[in-house]
């Protein structure tokens, strides 16, 4: 153990400081990533929630038509039977 000097425990230590300050910097550009990736996944899931939301109301306007329009046939008396 008589190789090591302080010098060279000093090189050593500056080292592994510089490749943590890489780590960092890379777990820096990871985070960031990861924030970007939850804003696009929480827009994601506004755009599929307004587009269900649509649906609903298009369903609502569909069942209220074939209500109106069972009522016409029903007062028009029309039963389906093909005209004659």
């Amino acid at each position: 153990m008589s190789d090591v000097t302080p010098e060279l425990m000093f090189e050593v230590s500056r080292s592994i400081q510089a490749r943590l300050a890489q780590v960092d910097g890379k777990i820096d550009e990871m985070k960031q990533e990861i924030l970007a990736l939850r804003t696009s996944q929480n827009a994601a899931r506004q755009d599929v929630t307004s587009v269900f939301q649509e649906i609903a109301g298009v369903h609502a306007t569909l069942v209220r038509h074939e209500g109106r329009l069972d009522r016409i046939e029903r007062r028009l008396e029309l039963n389906g039977a093909p005209a004659q």
